[in-house]
């Protein structure tokens, strides 16, 4: 008597089938999948407030709601907190003494307001230039481009990489780094390579970028080349400018890549 060996293979299968069918359809999203959808959807909210397109009223608790969701992923992933004396000058090959040394730095916070977008006012930030006489924004000295580094640890939340020239895009080519151990968000602007996306973990020193001269007022001529840098301390449900030039002083400085 020969057996239908084929036969019953199948008829096993088939009733197996179902529960593979089950099992593959109830997986749960994985943590990668999910702080990719959380931080690229916090990205396109941030450029509706950089556009002007929502309200200020909404925008802030939802800003706060959002951030703490994307703290919780950033913990589930293995983020790690970095303390202040962990924290690496911004730009890889220069210090402290490449910062703007007129009138507190540069550092005017009067009248600006996160949720004002793109037509805030003051400059909340410090420039940080390099030696670029012939704004090509590659270093005079090396020759090579100068990278932009994570001064915090955190990861990345908000970025823009299609800037063109002409548009009215004041920050250009940014980046937004959100740390949860410092309750900081950092911005990083004028860039002309970007490295990361929404959902990049980075550590103090972790290259972002390379500088650029992207930007409205930062691609005309009479702006030298420098990087924007910008702490905004997240407090009773407001994002306030630091003032952190003894930070940008202290922070380690590391050597180019190149």
């Amino acid at each position: 008597m020969k057996h239908n060996h084929c036969g019953l293979f199948m008829a096993f299968f088939c009733l197996l089938l179902p529960f593979f069918t089950e099992t593959s359809a109830a997986a749960p999203t994985s943590a990668t999948e999910e702080k990719s959808s959380l931080c690229s959807a916090f990205n396109k909210f941030n450029t509706l407030i950089r556009d002007g397109r929502v309200g200020k009223d909404t925008t802030r608790p939802e800003l706060l709601t959002r951030l703490a969701e994307i703290r919780t992923e950033y913990y589930l992933r293995d983020g790690m907190d970095y303390p202040a004396n962990s924290w690496v000058f911004p730009v890889a090959g220069y210090n402290a003494g490449a910062i703007e040394k007129r009138g507190n730095h540069g550092f005017t916070p009067r009248g600006y307001d996160f949720f004002s977008g793109n037509s805030h006012g003051g400059h909340p930030a410090y420039d940080i230039f390099i030696r670029d006489r012939n704004q090509d924004s590659r270093d005079d000295r090396s020759g090579k481009a100068v990278q932009i580094v994570s001064m915090t640890g955190g990861v990345v939340v908000a970025f823009e990489k299609e800037w063109q020239q002409g548009s009215k895009l004041r920050g250009g080519k940014y980046i937004w780094v959100y740390d949860p151990a410092n309750d900081l968000l950092v911005y990083y602007a004028h860039n002309e390579e970007l490295f990361v996306e929404p959902g990049t973990i980075v550590k103090p020193g972790d290259l972002l970028a390379t500088m650029g001269r992207s930007g409205l007022n930062a691609a005309k001529r009479r702006s030298p080349t420098h990087l924007h840098f910008s702490m905004l301390r997240i407090t009773d449900g407001k994002l306030l400018p630091l003032p952190v030039y003894n930070e940008l002083q202290r922070s380690s400085t590391i050597p180019s890549q190149n």
